[in-house]
């Protein structure tokens, strides 16, 4: 990497969100570079719902069947009372979304996921061990300093940094995220006492408990050989310095024991399970400021109760993507101004929504969600 010094177009971050932009700016013709603090790519995370609105996406940049043939594809999105399993509503996925919607809706490994995505980035592009120290803008680059030593200078810049983002930083000045009032326990179960109890677990059901407590539960590959559990529970506070803290099959029996026998099932087949706070921004006023602009946690951070997180960050890269197409990168202005009236509503309403926490509890149509086209949808206004 010390080769180059100038790169027309910088994304800080190689998450989900930023690999995507990368994978669609070059499929689009763009010379870009993506900086990455890990050391590493490792097979991190846990499970994640990716839903029809983006794996239309992946279809532009040759992933959607891979990613179809790893994962699981519910035929339903269950909602069940955590006590006595009766069930809340039941949204139709499977084939129905894939004749509604345009695409399958799938449940994965984060971690097969992401490998997907990196493994179609070349990799002279993808430059790992590069933390981002410091900005400088400037009138006709920024200058990028990394923790490395090494200096980049970019045209542009996206900001897909996570909702600590240094470039989020840069536009608004520092100011922490907000705790939000939960946690989330989160573990893959020992699939052999699953099986061994002869009780069927959904492929994709939600429980739900008073004060909108409630454990996701899902298979994360198409073979069934994965099953993993989110959580969701309101707490007074988190303490810790680390980013998550180990829990314990004890702590969840505490929180949910005495439920559904599915869910006492889960827990006693819970052998590592860690606990994760959740953290919120207000909607910015602010998504760029000359060559820098922001997308995903960086811009609309959200709880993940809604399992829309970072389809967002994917959305928000494609239609970025578009309007540096359809405008030029020379008008960047021209083209933050239309990306951001083209996302903010939409992005807004779903962190709203996820912030609530009542997405799919009872029957209701999600076609806004699932059927939109960020590769197709119009550029400007409303988009929600």
């Amino acid at each position: 990497m010390s080769q180059i010094e100038t790169v027309d177009i910088a994304v800080i971050g190689a998450g989900m969100g930023g690999a995507a932009a990368v994978a669609l700016l070059l499929e689009a013709g763009f010379s870009v570079h993506v900086f990455e603090q890990a050391p590493v790519f490792s097979r991190i995370g846990a499970g994640i719902h990716i839903g029809p609105n983006v794996m239309k996406i992946f279809r532009t940049i040759g992933l959607e069947d891979r990613l179809a043939e790893i994962g699981s594809h519910p035929d339903y999105w269950f909602s069940r009372d955590g006590n006595t399993g009766d069930y809340l509503s039941r949204i139709p996925l499977g084939d129905y979304a894939k004749k509604e919607y345009g695409a399958p809706y799938i449940t994965i490994h984060r971690g097969d996921l992401h490998a997907e995505q990196m493994d179609i980035l070349p990799a002279d592009r993808v430059h790992f061990d590069h933390g981002l120290s410091n900005l400088q803008e400037r009138d006709d680059d920024v200058l990028l300093s990394f923790t490395n030593g090494t200096q980049v200078s970019a045209r542009l810049v996206i900001g897909a940094d996570g909702i600590n983002s240094m470039i989020r930083e840069k536009l608004l000045g520092p100011e922490k995220p907000k705790f939000s009032g939960w946690v989330g326990h989160r573990a893959m179960v020992n699939m052999d006492k699953l099986r061994a109890s002869g009780l069927d677990f959904e492929a994709c059901v939600k429980w739900w408990w008073e004060l909108s407590r409630h454990i996701m539960a899902y298979d994360t590959k198409g073979d069934k050989s994965e099953y993993y559990y989110v959580t969701g529970v309101p707490v007074d506070g988190w303490e810790h310095d680390e980013p998550f803290v180990d829990s314990s099959r004890e702590e969840m029996e505490a929180i949910f024991g005495g439920s559904h026998p599915i869910i006492q099932t889960l827990i006693d087949a819970t052998e590592t399970v860690t606990k994760w706070p959740f953290w919120n921004r207000d909607p910015l006023n602010l998504w760029s400021r000359g060559r820098l602009v922001l997308l995903g946690d960086a811009c609309h951070p959200m709880r993940p109760h809604m399992a829309q997180g970072a389809c967002m960050a994917i959305e928000d890269a494609a239609v970025l993507t578009r309007c540096l197409k359809e405008l030029g990168a020379d008008n960047y202005g021209e083209v933050f101004s239309l990306y951001e009236s083209t996302r903010r509503d939409r992005a807004t309403k779903v962190q709203t929504i996820s912030n609530a926490n009542t997405w799919l509890k009872e029957p209701e149509d999600p076609a806004w969600v699932y059927g939109y086209d960020p590769i197709r949808a119009e550029l400007g206004g409303s988009q929600a």
